[in-house]
């Protein structure tokens, strides 16, 4: 019995759950450009040109390493331009009765799935260091879901920065180090720029004829394979981590990046692990070459923040799309896609957005 192995855009880890389950020998894993996700909102151009990138980059070190890869391009005349679309036709492509996922970061993905006449079966996505049904058991009761109180409970679990069952420095949060205001240096390091390759040139001429949204393409800068992601990680935990906790939240006309990491798309790509990542950060802690603030500043965003926020959104369930409890409904102003403003700081953010899809 043939499989197919659904692989999205955002599942980029050779280790996620669908592969892990699945039979080298027999299985095929199936893999989708589509028009059906890439105008499902209008995108930044840059992230879709990353996206398709990194699943091209992808695919082929599953090739390399033995798997059998069913891709389709955008610009297949039969692509069916949907992911529900394409497993079927791959299906009948490989005779495959069953399909193997491994949950979707998309409510309406994951309902497109269960909506196929096929059997499919959905693991979950352990990328996550807090499984769902983790977060609904840390939340059953509460009166109040703070990320503070979450947030030390995934240090206890991770071990990361802790003394035995204590934090390390004495207190879990560093937060009020924090809060320095940024100075103009020219000799502050940079993110390393990475220079588009001629399979990268591709994607960006096909995202160029093929979408209009807001944001300049030509400006991309990002890594597209797991070896590129490592070396922005190492850059940044080797230049920029000693000064993240002091400018974690500054601000300062002129400069986009100060000391953050900028590796958040490499993060929700699959191509590094949360773990992973913090363990980086923790080790050079640990070495004596960041401050104390840096480390578990950056720790919090990541255990934190983001676990804290994917642990909500499964909580709440596909409704929590339609929330709008202050009853807002009027579009949002031209400014926030280009138009002209006096407000400074608002200029700033879309036109760095517009520029690099990053503010």
């Amino acid at each position: 019995m043939v499989r197919l192995v659904l692989v999205l855009g955002d599942q980029l880890t050779a280790s996620v759950a669908a592969l892990r389950a699945a039979d080298r020998a027999r299985d095929v894993v199936a893999m989708a450009e589509v028009m059906g996700e890439g105008a499902s909102v209008p995108h930044h151009p840059q992230k879709i040109a990353l996206i398709l990138a990194a699943m091209r980059k992808f695919a082929a070190a599953l090739v390399a390493e033995g798997w059998r890869v069913a891709y389709t391009r955008l610009d297949d005349p039969e692509n069916a331009q949907t992911i529900s679309g394409e497993l079927l036709r791959r299906a009948a492509e490989f005779g495959a009765t069953e399909v193997l996922a491994t949950k979707p970061g998309e409510w309406r993905v994951l309902q497109n799935l269960q909506d196929l006449p096929l059997p499919v079966t959905v693991l979950e996505d352990d990328r996550f260091i807090a499984s769902e049904a983790e977060f609904a058991a840390w939340a059953d009761g509460r009166k109040q879901l703070r990320m503070e109180w979450f947030y030390r409970d995934m240090r206890r679990k991770t071990g990361l920065m802790m003394e035995g069952d204590q934090p390390a420095g004495g207190q879990w949060n560093f937060d009020h180090d924090n809060r320095k205001p940024a100075k103009a240096d020219l000799l502050r390091p940079r993110p390393r720029d990475f220079a588009p390759d001629p399979a990268v040139e591709e994607v960006l001429a096909l995202v160029e004829a093929r979408f209009t949204h807001f944001g300049r393409l030509r400006a991309f800068r990002w890594a597209t394979d797991r070896a590129g992601a490592l070396q922005a990680l190492a850059e940044f935990v080797a230049e920029r981590l000693p000064r993240f906790g002091d400018e974690q939240d500054a601000m300062l006309e002129g400069e986009v990046f100060l000391s953050h990491a900028v590796i958040s798309p490499y993060l929700n790509l699959g191509l590094l692990g949360p773990l992973e990542v913090c363990r980086a950060v923790e080790n050079a802690w640990k070495a004596g070459r960041v401050p104390i603030q840096a480390a578990e500043g950056f720790i919090r965003q990541v255990i934190g923040w983001r676990e804290f926020v994917r642990g909500i959104w499964a909580l709440e369930g596909p409704g929590y799309l339609e929330g709008n409890a202050l009853g807002h409904s009027r579009a949002l102003p031209t400014v926030y896609w280009g138009g002209e403003t006096r407000m400074a700081c608002m200029k700033a953010a879309v036109g760095q957005t517009r520029d690099l899809a990053y503010a």
